[in-house]
């Protein structure tokens, strides 16, 4: 310990530098990581509101409830979606496909190059100090060597030692910084998954919406859905369908099997 205290006061000109990058790229991988969490949403929970909204409000009233929403996926790549929508699925693509580009990634992205070149520079930066340190040592040596004065020259072996604290800095600053820039990354790849099975949802939904909105009525496919379904039942007397729960999907009316009435026989007098 008390070599580390005369590096960081001695040398303070080899730390000062070295200490300023590692605060630094702390501080950047924290904005990092809430960053990443206000990015992220729980499409689970999302999409059956999502679902609703579309089939009471329209598209219009999906985009006011994306809008907003903080994630990237609803408020960035829905709204493209349903701002295309009038256009076909396909125009949903591209306008999904241009905002992912242009937007969506360069968010994720954001301050990863910066982390990386810290942690390159901070090992660099190290290395060098070490050199230099290292260079005046041997000079130091050899001006006493060059005088006689052989007994003086044992008391420069420690400057060796401190020379390489300046390395050991540099790697202290960098291997966090690497470690938090590759699981950064692996987390931008989930990500793009993510946003591909939410775009195909999302033309899905919009699709079916724009055949029958009452094909929205049922549960989407992949989601869990922990609210019970409410299935309208017919009560044959003329008066409105009484809403009943039910535990089981409900048949769109694409796909629901029709029930031919049973003729009564006319009663004798």
């Amino acid at each position: 310990m008390q070599a580390v205290k005369d590096f960081f006061i001695g040398e303070w000109y080899f730390a000062l530098p070295l200490v300023t990058m590692s605060l630094v790229g702390a501080a950047l991988v924290i904005w990092r990581i809430l960053l990443n969490i206000s990015a992220n949403t729980s499409m689970d929970d999302f999409l059956p509101v999502f679902q609703e909204v579309l089939r009471k409000h329209g598209i219009r009233g999906a985009i006011e409830l994306c809008k907003q929403e903080n994630g990237l996926i609803p408020n960035r790549v829905f709204v493209a979606g349903l701002e295309a929508a009038d256009q076909g699925a396909a125009a949903m693509r591209r306008s999904i496909a241009n905002e992912v580009e242009l937007e969506v990634l360069p968010r994720l992205h954001f301050l990863l190059p910066t982390i990386l070149a810290i942690a390159k520079i901070a090992t660099m930066v190290g290395l060098f100090f070490t050199v230099i340190s290292m260079i005046n040592t041997f000079d130091a040596i050899g001006r006493e060597s060059a005088a006689g004065k052989v007994k003086e020259i044992g008391g420069h072996s420690s400057k060796i030692g401190l020379a390489l604290f300046a390395t050991a800095i540099g790697l202290f600053t960098a291997i966090p910084l690497v470690f938090s820039h590759v699981l950064f990354k692996a987390w931008i790849t989930k990500f793009e998954v993510k946003i591909k099975v939410a775009t195909q949802k999302l033309i899905t939904l919009v699709t079916n919406y724009k055949k029958d909105p009452r094909l929205l009525d049922g549960p989407i496919p992949g989601v869990t859905d922990k609210a019970r379904v409410m299935t309208p039942i017919p009560t044959g007397t003329g008066k409105p369908p009484v809403a009943v729960a039910a535990a089981a999907p409900v048949a769109s009316p694409a796909t629901a099997i029709p029930v031919k009435p049973v003729p009564q026989e006319p009663r004798e007098r």
